[in-house]
């Protein structure tokens, strides 16, 4: 998936406001915050649930199973039970669109 894929309009989402998209297979959240666009990969890196479905709190995300709590913009752990982050995708806005890229595999 090192290709940039168009996820959603600009304009679907408000501030604090977030949706999981199919990628190629992949769960992605894409959260829109005050400064811009994230991705992150949908799962909790304590447990392997999903994480979308969490509380958005500023810019972290809160794991709706355990409470382990992730920066939005960098996938960064922020508290226990995880202690891995989250695999941050690239996104970019292009003619209103919501692009987001994983460049792991580049």
């Amino acid at each position: 998936m090192s290709e940039w894929i168009d996820v959603v309009a600009e304009s679907a989402l408000a501030i604090g406001e977030h949706l999981v998209v199919d990628v190629d297979g992949i769960d992605v959240a894409v959260f829109k915050l005050e400064d811009g666009f994230y991705a992150l990969e949908d799962v909790c890196t304590h447990d392997g649930a999903e994480i979308g479905s969490g509380a958005v709190d500023g810019d972290e995300i809160v794991c709706p199973r355990h409470g382990a709590r992730f920066c939005i913009k960098t996938g960064q752990v922020k508290s226990a039970p995880a202690y891995e982050d989250i695999v941050s995708l690239e996104v970019k806005v292009e003619q209103g669109r919501v692009k987001i890229r994983d460049v792991r595999w580049d």
